[in-house]
């Protein structure tokens, strides 16, 4: 376990942001607890609030007026193409929503601040001089973290810094960036579609060492950050998505790590992965050396080798990577698969009541209605902490929280490929024993045969004939054979067919 000190320092100069507000609302946000701020919004026709990571403060009962707007914007000026303005000489935006004849009906105030010590976690690989990709949710520090590390790499390493800045989110409103990004060089993008070209220009003209820049979200980016890296240039960026494993799916920007191909296997190959013959493979080495998945302002995931983790995933297994929290605790993450769950076993419920579900990137509805239809004595709970299994869809099953969840949990995870009623059904048909036709005394006494008999076969090296079963029980039987790690083949005609198990 690795610990660092983190020392955090934040800068908002909120009065200037409050100043351009209405005065009924100007003297109402006043009293706000300004730790935590995120934005104050204002809808016409609602009314005003200021928003929190977790809760919404209304700051008057009467409703935004079209003065209320008005009063804003003749206060922060014009609004470029992106419909985004600035205050000068600090990080604070003000966002524009526009109705269809192009009049604004709605404002974000978002609060920008420069807050030091949130790049300690990620410092190491910034050091090495390694390009590094940033991925979360809206609001989790993304840029907050690019601002910082154009700072350090320029202040503290003395490294030729440029900074991309689109929507002057980075360096601050005004022609004079902001201090956040000390002595980095900032380039303004004229309109948001031209950021590729100021990325290829910064190259090309100016000769950084370092090149920073936000938000790549279109084809055209990532190209040009692909032929920035190719340069020698380090990369550190943020791209449009909240993990490595949506950033693959993502057809525009899955160059960024690599990019994704279908090959087809030789039988042989295919054999000894244990695959399809038609699988998805990495393309290309990684734009980015390293990823990091922010998932909230105290906790992110390091993937130092973004090739392996992008592989593991394509691959069906966790990504890995090192988990590190505020206030240096730091866990390095498996990138082996979770074990098997073993389909033929019912979960063991808590004291004998209903098994608890819980319910992972699926329906809750479906899982409800699925459980209501077989019968079956289990119901959903919507906390983990009190989860017997997990029901996930597949694509769900690598995600960095449902990975430390089972890991501390040491519960069974059940999947399903698609969030259909009918998987969800014939998933927990196989998890609970419940197969149409069949009592449940019938498909434990099959599993114990089928259980006792493989034994035997490893023990014995011998061919062993089961009794004869119906098509699903057979079914079910194979499933324990698999386990076991031996082979097994039905023989007869129905309805004297059987299972046959092979030694190895």
């Amino acid at each position: 376990m690795t610990h660092w000190v983190t020392m955090e320092i934040h800068t908002d100069d909120l009065d200037l942001l409050l100043a351009v507000l209405p005065a009924p609302l100007r003297q109402a946000a006043a009293s706000l607890e300004r730790d935590g701020l995120l934005e104050i919004i204002m809808d016409l026709g609602r009314r005003p609030q200021a928003r929190y990571a977790k809760r919404a403060v209304d700051l008057s009962e009467a409703p935004v007026s079209a003065d209320d707007i008005a009063t804003v914007v003749n206060a922060v000026g014009e609004f470029s193409a992106d419909n985004r303005a600035g205050i000068e000489g600090t990080l604070h935006r003000i966002s524009a929503i526009r109705n269809r004849r192009g009049h604004i009906i709605g404002l974000t105030l978002r609060v920008g601040r420069a807050v030091y010590g949130t790049i300690d976690p990620i410092l190491d690989q910034i050091e090495a001089g390694k390009s590094l990709l940033l991925l979360g949710p809206p609001g989790v520090g993304k840029t907050t973290r690019l601002r910082e590390a154009a700072r350090v790499l320029a202040d503290s390493f003395g490294k030729r810094v440029v900074v991309i800045d689109t929507s002057n989110e980075i360096g601050g409103d005004g022609d004079v960036p902001h201090p956040a990004i000390g002595s980095a060089r900032r380039m303004q993008v004229a309109h948001p579609s031209q950021q590729h070209a100021g990325m290829i220009e910064a190259v090309e003209n100016h000769m950084p060492e370092v090149i920073v820049v936000d938000e790549i979200g279109t084809a055209q980016e990532a190209l040009a950050a692909r032929t920035i890296a190719e340069r020698g240039v380090q990369l550190i960026a943020t791209a449009h998505g909240t993990t490595l494993e949506n950033l693959i799916q993502n057809p525009t920007l899955s160059d960024l790590v690599g990019g994704v191909q279908t090959v087809t296997l030789t039988d042989e190959e295919a054999r000894l992965r244990g695959t399809q013959k038609t699988v998805n493979e990495r393309k290309q080495p990684p734009t980015f050396d390293v990823v990091v998945e922010i998932l909230d302002r105290d906790e992110l995931v390091v993937h130092p080798d973004a090739a392996n983790a992008v592989d593991n995933l394509l691959r069906g297994r966790p990504s890995g990577g090192i988990l590190r929290r505020s206030g240096g605790e730091e866990e390095v993450l498996s990138g082996e698969p979770a074990p098997p769950p073993t389909p033929w076993a019912m979960p063991t419920p808590r004291n004998g009541r209903q098994t608890a579900i819980f319910v992972y990137g699926l329906a809750r509805d479906s899982v409800e209605r699925a459980i209501r239809d077989l019968r079956l004595n289990a119901r959903t709970v919507a906390s983990p902490d009190r989860a017997d299994m997990v029901l996930a869809q597949r694509a769900r099953a690598a995600d960095p929280r449902l990975q430390r969840l089972l890991m501390y949990r040491q519960i069974p995870l059940h999947t399903v490929r698609k969030n259909t009623t009918s998987q969800i059904r014939r998933v927990l048909q196989d998890v609970f024993n419940r197969l149409p036709g069949l009592d449940e005394a019938a498909v434990d006494a099959a599993i114990r045969e089928a259980e006792d008999a493989a034994l035997r076969v490893r023990e014995q090296g011998v061919p062993l004939a089961l009794a004869p079963q119906p098509p699903a029980l057979r079914k079910l039987q194979h499933k324990v054979i698999v386990r076991h790690q031996l082979s097994a083949h039905s023989q007869g005609s129905e309805p004297e067919r059987r299972l046959v198990i092979y030694p190895d």
